[in-house]
């Protein structure tokens, strides 16, 4: 069978149709990278029809417990995807497979444990002899749950049963002595493990040390794969979140990662404030619902007890839509690829004779410190922005952020400065130099007092105007609306930074019971200083747009 004709293929053409709102944004953003795969226009990677012809006939030898046909007639379309992807698509230089990592977001009762033991069947008939698989769960039971999947197929597949050997602790391969051993992080150590395949059951309630764990034993291996699986939980200090937000800047271009593979299966931005009403949120996070109107309905009647009852609210939320969901709203801040249409080429000439004003954000440690310069010209918003990061802390931060911060220093964005803190004394003659280096009369510098009060003496000193800006939701809310809209309305401009865009895509927002808006550090999902620094200057230079061309009140 060619490719083009496999359920998966037609699965991926049909998430990128033009009319098709049934899945997200980043369902589609994949699915088209990897039809670029499977059409042959990736240079360094292929799907091979040869492993696909191999995983078809195993499927067509397991039997499906639930539904009395084989799993190649009974499997889902998405995860007929997931499987062609992660077991199908090859390094084109050593035939390798070409993802390293496999990562579902998926609400509950879309088949996700079922389609894990699918996963680790094909894995442990198709790996190299004495290869171990290991699944990760937060506790014993979750941990099983995988363990009982596996065993339930084997159990009713006539063709595999007399090929495994199934104890408590331990499903063995006999056709090639490949062992799977279920882990719970409440009673299993997970160092000393080499894991040739792992996965992750209900990734979010893990923090990141099972995770960081398998990976580390893989280090030594050329044809790894971990897959992480999970619904959204009520925290957003899990490794599912880091992992999540990884695989966004992967698909949004911001993070040269190929070897990741993610079918995130979420609301976009723009549904998530209508999920009392709008079936496009369930059927976004819901797959299974798109096909089975049994389940839809079942999903709809949970919405309506979410409505009726607050105490109800978190759980559908959470689990059947994928929407974090803490009482306090918080929401993305803007959609990157909105943002990226406002780049433009640097030009040094622009700036000259221009007012500007300052924005400053600093920090310590493995925070990073930013400095924005902004003007205003013909009703649009020009901005330049740096990053400063402590030298000694380089290859750390970008190990645990997954941001090639060397490559960023190199293109001009950030600077690495101290050894294991920032030196803000090259922060303070980096603000003094600008004046000179752009020929720029600085208007006044913005700032929030955190560990700033030093510095803003010395820029004082030299003839710099300083202003404290409170980092209060009544204070920040205008120029956070204000940076949004002139965005959207695409009256923003900044010169060429992908630590920029990063930092965007990290934002997150929080409404305060005003309904004041604000990034919020702490519920974001990584570095957001840059967009804070942009936000701090936007304050000063709003009241002169204010009675201009926009029409926006000044809260304090």
């Amino acid at each position: 069978m060619m490719i083009e004709e496999s359920r998966a293929y037609r699965y991926a053409k049909w998430c990128i149709g033009r009319n098709n709102r049934k899945v997200g944004r980043y369902v589609k953003l994949q699915a088209k990278r990897w039809l670029k795969i499977a059409d042959g226009k990736h240079k360094s990677a292929y799907v091979s029809e040869k492993a696909y012809r191999k995983i078809c006939r195993l499927l067509k030898l397991m039997v499906h417990p639930d539904l009395s046909c084989s799993m190649y007639e009974g499997l889902e379309d998405y995860a007929w995807f997931l499987v062609t992807a992660v077991f199908c698509t090859r390094r084109r230089a050593d035939n390798r497979r070409f993802y390293q990592t496999a990562l579902l977001e998926i609400a509950r009762k879309n088949f996700k444990t079922f389609n894990s033991a699918v996963i680790f069947l094909l894995g442990m008939l198709t790996e190299p002899r004495f290869s171990r698989f290991f699944s990760v769960a937060p506790d014993y039971k979750l941990s099983s749950e995988l363990r009982l999947a596996v065993r339930k197929i084997i159990k009713v597949s006539p063709a595999l049963t007399e090929h495994f050997k199934v104890n408590r602790d331990m499903i063995t391969c006999l056709i090639n002595e490949i062992e799977y051993t279920p882990l719970a992080y409440s009673n299993d150590g997970m160092d000393g493990r080499l894991a040739n395949l792992w996965l992750a059951d209900e990734a979010g309630a893990l923090d990141s040390y099972p995770v960081e764990a398998m990976r580390s034993s893989q280090i030594t291996l050329p044809n790894k794969l971990g897959i992480i699986i999970s619904t959204q939980y009520p925290n957003d200090n899990n490794v599912m979140i880091d992992e999540i937000d990884i695989a966004k800047k992967v698909l949004d271009g911001l993070l040269e990662k190929e070897d990741v593979f993610a079918l995130l299966y979420e609301p976009d931005d723009v549904l998530r404030k209508r999920w009392e009403t709008d079936d496009l949120v369930i059927y976004q996070a819901n797959p299974v619902a798109v096909s089975n109107p049994d389940v839809f309905h079942a999903i709809q009647d949970l919405r309506t007890m979410a409505v009726l009852y607050e105490n109800k609210r978190e759980n559908y939320l959470c689990k059947h839509c994928d929407i974090l969901y803490k009482g306090l709203g918080v929401e993305g801040y803007i959609d990157i690829q909105k943002v990226k249409r406002c780049r433009v080429e640097e030009d040094p000439s622009f700036w000259r004779g221009r007012r500007v004003w300052l924005g400053l954000d600093l920090s310590q440690t493995d925070d990073n410190t930013a400095v924005a310069m902004l003007t205003e010209a013909d009703g649009v918003v020009h901005a330049k922005v740096w990053g400063f990061l402590p030298k000694d802390r380089l290859d750390w931060k970008s190990a645990k952020e997954g941001v090639d911060y060397r490559k960023l220093i190199a293109a001009g964005n950030c600077f690495a400065c101290g050894e294991e803190v920032i030196d803000y004394g090259f922060v303070e003659r980096f603000i003094l130099s600008l004046a000179e280096r752009y020929g720029v009369e600085i208007v006044q510098v913005g700032y929030d007092r955190y560990n700033a009060i030093s510095t803003v003496q010395k820029l004082e000193e030299a003839g710099l105007e300083c202003v404290e800006i409170k980092q209060h939701s009544s204070v920040l809310h205008p120029p956070t609306k204000l940076l949004k809209e002139c965005v959207l309305k695409r009256t923003f401009r900044y010169d060429d930074n992908r630590l920029l865009e990063i930092n965007f895509q990290n934002a997150r927002c929080t409404e305060d019971t005003n309904l004041n808006k604000y990034v919020n550090k702490k519920r974001s999902a990584g570095k957001v200083d840059m967009v804070v620094a942009v936000i701090n200057a936007l304050y000063l230079l709003q009241l002169e747009l204010l009675y201009g061309a926009y029409d926006f009140v000044v809260q304090t």
